[in-house]
């Protein structure tokens, strides 16, 4: 499949988020396991590295700066800020602010070790700050030669149209899966037409849609699942119902389940990019193969038909991760 655009750079269709290295899902690989993943994906070909300073804490960044420093020039690299961490690393604030922008991006090129990121987004909306002073901060970044492209995170198609008012915007990411369809109510739209590339995170559900976890009371206390209605009683064994169907398109097409939901996402969005993550190097080149796969119109209408915002029990976050994001939202059903 061709390399797909986002602002000035071309990239594959398929690159990695690194999040999982760090934190989040599971228990974080060592550094070493970290490192090795890194350049595994380099060598199969990913060219477009996802990470952020909130990801434990700076240490998915100091990984990555550590691990790929020789090998900078094979990919796009991108961050993000907007999230500050306070208490001592227990606490979190949204901080859109010129000086929270500067300060969080001077210390992540610290910790990356290089002199401009590629690709950076503001992770989340801060309601304090207006969109369009966040993006005028942005934009100075870029003119400084510290940020080659501007991207959001987590925001609306109106806050999208705000922002590019102020200056172009190469990227905007949201989760977006067969289970999460909040972005097919306005934003991919406004993506089109703004010319602003759609970046899928969680592209196979956190992990669910790849069927590889099938009972949450064997996550890590730390898991952030935990906290999330769709892997909670009872929408989690509502859920379950949904995967031997999903398990079973999937082997008549040849393709792992976790391929079979990348290949949804590709197919049905010709410019959108995606970053599964994993800190596994077998699903590492799982996803890697699910680049090239387009399937067919009759495939693609049973999955929509079969997994979908009134399919899915529960929403994608609990009330205070839900309270800190601007997406257009579906009107909220089964949110035990």
């Amino acid at each position: 499949m061709a390399k797909r655009r986002i602002g000035p750079f071309e990239v594959e269709p398929v690159g990695l988020g690194c999040m999982s290295l760090s934190w989040a899902y599971g228990t974080p690989p060592s550094d070493a396991d970290g490192e090795r993943l890194l350049h595994r994906a380099l060598d199969l070909g990913y060219d477009f590295l996802d990470t952020a300073a909130l990801y434990g804490t700076g240490h998915n960044e100091t990984l990555i700066g550590r691990a790929l420093k020789a090998r900078r020039g094979a990919f796009t690299l991108a961050s993000k800020c907007g999230i500050r961490v306070t208490d001592g690393g227990r606490g979190r604030a949204l901080d859109g602010s010129l000086a929270g922008i500067a300060a969080v991006l001077d210390d992540s090129l610290q910790r990356l070790g290089v002199d401009h990121i590629d690709l950076y987004y503001l992770h989340r909306l801060d309601p304090a700050t207006p969109i369009e002073e966040s993006v005028d901060a942005l934009a100075g970044a870029v003119r400084a030669g510290k940020v080659g492209a501007i991207g959001l995170s987590e925001v609306s198609a109106a806050t999208l149209r705000r922002a590019a008012a102020v200056h172009p915007i190469a990227a905007l990411q949201t989760e977006y899966s067969l289970w999460t369809r909040q972005p097919e109510i306005a934003v991919l739209d406004a993506c089109r037409d703004l010319g602003t590339t759609f970046v899928a995170f969680s592209p196979v559900g956190r992990g669910f849609l790849a069927g590889g976890m099938l009972d949450p009371a064997s996550l890590p206390d730390k898991d952030i699942r935990r906290s999330m209605p769709r892997f909670r009683e009872p929408n989690y064994a509502q859920n379950l119902r949904l995967l031997d169907a999903l398990r079973a398109v999937a082997a008549e097409t040849g393709l792992t389940p976790a391929q079979l939901c990348l290949a949804w996402l590709l197919t049905k969005d010709d410019a959108l990019v995606t970053i599964p993550g994993t800190a596994n190097l077998d699903h590492l080149e799982e996803n890697w193969a699910a680049r090239d796969i387009r399937l067919d119109a009759e495939t693609m209408a049973r999955l929509d038909a079969l997994i979908n915002q009134a399919t899915v029990a529960g929403h994608r976050y609990g009330p205070a991760m839900n309270a800190s994001i601007d997406t257009e939202d579906f009107a909220a059903a089964g949110d035990a």
